[in-house]
């Protein structure tokens, strides 16, 4: 070994034993033994491992020994898991992932001989008709899991192609499309706001608002929408149909556009300001027909508000996104998704534009452009922000279209078998998966009623199900769980992707078997976006019952299966076995029922706007005074902040706040502080609500939130799975969602603090006293006997009187009695406070407090002077 070889050893941090022989050892083996034969060692290596697989599958063994093998295996899982977890290399990641998968298809290979041999029940028609639909149930699972293993058999990572590197004359002419039908102005005209600001020559950039609104039905909201597109500088498109629903409204402005590529938005997904700066480059390889961009939503979705997530469980569609495109990525099949997107509008015309046969024009699409053999880009980095579906209604609806549109490219393209397609086997294999993947629905329902079966009525469709069913079972089930926990971990959390599958499984599997009998039924459904919940109370108003009345019909069968439990126990004790195995699944399978029908249970939304996790540079101004700091979140009514101070600042309720974005846009608000509490010596938290917004304001703080941003906080995740923490999770959601909402409130009112001179008249005398507060709409006075002056101090008559009838005063304010110069208001009593009581029941009070407010309908007179008045006292 060569010296500058020793020395590397020597200073090679320590590895794991099983690090080295997964990572060294075993590949340099195969390396060095296929290199004079030039074969890929791939191919070579997975022949081998089918070789030696073959008696590891069928070799019988006795029910202890295959206890040992079972136990020895999921040692064998959980070192690799644990090895793992200690690494940060990618390529050790994937050959640990690599073992884990050949591991985890020996075991289920295993698993499916046995049960073919040995546990197929068919004694009776009732026991052989179940015993073949949860045989069916099974077959399909292994077969998505075979599948999802293929896909994710290497996750690709992409960097972005540097456009700086070519001519800018050579840069392709893109044309931004927005689609919409129905949506609220508001929420297009914040994606308009973005698309205009993308950072690209403004030459070759021009955006289209593809308003498919009937002029009809809608006529109102054209007219705002024409109106919006005028004040904000994009192009307003318009056609005399709906016909084809999306995919005809982007199909018509593909012939009346001049643009190279097209970027297309769904209108609720506002982009980032580099968005074309980390995609446009791709299409300098002329093969490639499009650029997808994750799906990213700020607010969340129905499972994370329902089921009290706050943000620790990765939400549905992170699995696609983070692991399964860039798994299809890599064989060349990531899925065009529809929004987010970049695509070749030359190469789009050739296969007709966008697919119009299926309800997922956008996956249709990829499809025929991959049959071309043209080649798709997935490259992960979040660059927009859209709306999830606010409630679970919707999110049920959207969910629907998408399981119909997938079997319906399964019924027509038949990616499997059609020869007449330029697939390869991967892409074929990458797409079957996809379309395949909303057949989990009756499975699901079968996985729940099994046991249930056994229990309520002794239909067995399961010979002998016992410990030994247990140790072959437990080593199929916790090894694909290992081996999808290295790619899986950060984006589905153990046990989740079930509750997923049983909130749908009715759904799903109902469309799913239509899609497939007759592909033309069913419609382009539009989801609803942005609606508001603000009712709290478990009634039939909150509850989505008609959605989950299958579910609720599943939970009440486990219940009862659950009750039968002791008799079985009395009455049939040689069956104890096979009742606590299946008792056991019934818990298991009621833990997972029970977070399924919480996500029904419509939490209220918290607050009017969506709070964003935005680290934004924040500056305070107070008349001649600044406080400079960072956000710790922002929405479109208000943001939280921390302030570098020196000890208290002294800070009016009415404030003006500066954000600046991480290029550079700014935008400056009025605001009204709602909370204000010391942190430490040195900062200040700081809530606040924006105030007199303007229109401009508003789309300046739409570009700071949601377009100057160089990463957003979803790019990566902080949590990782721990599967019994996760069940926990799941099982102790009942418990949270009835728990009360806790609002910090902060320590009451923030006004500045100031000693000023006032006069207080009413019923036609008047009392002298101390301004100690004051802001925009109250102030606080202290009346105090001490004072000398032939001003009359408050008696307790007069306090009642003020308590109830809460009058209006008059009042002079000056910084000192002595001042010549004083202001005149009017004020109302809200309340008032004894602060020293008097030397009897009957007696004065020797000092009170007052709060006051300026009301309303005096607002227009007095603003001005109060707001000149907070400036100058102190």
């Amino acid at each position: 070994m060569s010296s500058s070889s020793s020395k590397f050893q020597r200073f090679r941090p320590q590895r794991p034993f099983a690090t080295d022989w997964l990572v060294d050892v075993l590949p340099g083996f195969f390396d060095r033994s296929l290199e004079p034969i030039g074969l890929s060692h791939l191919k070579w290596l997975v022949l081998f491992l089918l070789v030696i697989s073959i008696p590891l599958v069928i070799t019988p063994l006795k029910v202890w020994q295959q206890g040992v093998v079972a136990i020895l295996l999921l040692a064998i899982g959980q070192v690799v898991v644990r090895a793992e977890n200690r690494v940060s290399d990618k390529q050790i990641s994937e050959y640990y992932h690599l073992f884990l998968v050949w591991l985890s298809l020996v075991t289920t290979a295993r698993y499916l001989y046995y049960r073919l041999n040995y546990t197929l029940n068919f004694d009776t028609f009732i026991n052989g008709l179940f015993c073949v639909l949860l045989l069916i149930a099974e077959l399909y699972a292994i077969l998505t899991l075979v599948l999802a293993y293929v896909q994710t058999l290497h996750i690709q990572d992409r960097e972005p192609v540097d456009l700086s590197a070519y001519p800018q004359d050579q840069w392709p002419k893109v044309d931004i499309y927005i689609p919409t039908y129905n949506e609220d102005v508001e929420i297009v005209r914040k994606t308009a706001i973005g698309a205009m600001a993308i950072d690209y020559p403004e030459d070759k950039k021009k955006v289209y608002v593809l308003d498919d609104g009937r002029a009809e039905k809608y006529k109102a909201r054209r007219e705002r929408l024409r109106k919006m597109c005028e004040e904000v500088g994009c192009i307003m498109m318009t056609r005399d149909s709906n016909e084809h629903a999306k995919a005809g409204n982007i199909n018509t402005a593909f012939r009346r556009t001049k643009g190279d590529l097209v970027m297309i938005l769904d209108c609720d997904h506002i982009p980032l300001r580099d968005f074309l700066k980390h995609t446009a480059g791709f299409f300098f390889d002329e093969n490639v027909a499009f650029v997808q961009t994750p799906h990213w939503f700020f607010n969340p979705d129905p499972f994370e508000r329902n089921l009290r997530t706050d943000g620790r469980i990765p939400v549905g569609n992170e699995l696609f996104y983070k692991v399964l495109q860039k798994g299809n990525d890599f064989w060349n099949a990531a899925f065009f998704c529809g929004s987010a997107a970049v695509i070749r509008k030359e190469y789009a015309l050739q296969v007709g534009g966008i697919a119009t046969e299926t309800v997922t024009e956008d996956c249709h699409t990829a499809f025929r452009l991959h049959s071309l053999g043209y080649r798709s880009i997935y490259y992960d980095k979040i660059m927009i922000a859209g709306l999830a579906p606010e409630n679970f209604s919707s999110y049920v609806g959207q969910q629907v279209r998408w399981a119909r549109g997938m079997a319906q490219i399964l019924r027509i393209e038949n990616p499997v078998f059609n020869r007449k397609l330029n697939l390869t086997i991967p892409q074929r294999i990458c797409y079957f998966s996809a379309t395949s993947h909303f057949f989990y629905g009756y499975p699901r329902l079968i996985y729940a009623l099994a046991p249930t079966l056994f229990l309520l009525f002794r239909i067995n469709p399961i010979q002998g199900l016992g410990l030994e069913t247990l140790a072959y079972a437990l080593p199929h089930i916790l090894l694909s769980l290992n081996a999808n926990y290295i790619t899986y971990k950060h984006v589905r959390f153990s046990f989740w992707n079930e509750i997923f599958e049983f909130v749908m499984a009715f759904q799903a599997g109902y469309v799913t078997t239509m899609a497939l009998i007759n592909p033309n039924l069913g419609s382009f459904n539009v989801t609803d976006k942005d609606m508001t919940l603000v009712k709290r109370e478990f009634s039939l108003s909150n509850f989505d019952w008609q959605s989950v009345r299958g579910l609720l019909g599943i939970t009440a069968f486990v219940l009862l299966a659950l009750g039968s439990v002791p008799f079985w126990l009395i009455l049939r004790p040689e069956d104890t076995e096979a009742v606590l195995v299946n008792a056991l699944w019934c818990v298991f399978n009621m833990v997972l029922l029970m977070a399924a029908l919480l996500v029904a249970f419509e939490q209220p939304q918290e607050r009017t706007a969506h709070r964003l996790r935005r680290r934004l540079g924040a500056t305070v101004y107070s008349y001649d005074k600044s406080w400079s700091g960072v956000t710790l979140d922002v929405s479109e009514t208000g943001t939280r902040m921390i302030l570098e101070v020196e000890g208290q600042p002294n800070l009016p309720d009415e404030i003006e706040v500066e954000l600046v974005g991480d290029y550079g846009a700014r935008v400056i608000m009025e605001a009204q502080i709602v909370v204000a509490k010391s942190v430490n010596e040195h900062q200040m938290e700081l809530a606040v609500k924006f105030i007199n917004v303007t229109q401009a304001q508003r789309d300046n703080l739409t570009l700071v939130t949601y377009s100057d941003v160089k990463e957003w906080y979803s790019q990566t995740r902080e949590y990782v799975d721990k599967p019994l923490q996760s069940l926990g999770f799941l099982a102790t959601g009942l418990f949270r969602a009835f728990q009360e909402f806790k609002v910090d409130k902060g320590s009451g009112k923030v006004r500045k603090r100031v000693q000023a001179s006032a006069q207080l008249f009413w019923e036609g005398d008047f009392y002298l006293a101390t301004v100690t507060a004051i802001g925009a709409t109250s102030l606080r006075l202290e009346l105090d006997d001490s004072i000398t002056s032939n001003a009359k101090l408050l008696k307790s008559d007069n306090l009642k009187k003020m308590q109830q009838e809460k009058p209006l005063v008059g009042l002079l304010l000056s910084q000192d009695a002595m001042s010549q110069s004083r202001e005149r208001f009017l004020t109302q009593i809200l309340s008032l406070e004894i602060l020293v009581p008097g030397e009897s029941s009957t007696s004065s009070p020797k000092k009170i407090a007052l709060e006051l407010s300026f009301p309303d309908q005096f607002k227009d007179r007095q603003a001005a002077k109060i707001k000149e008045l907070v400036r100058v006292l102190h």
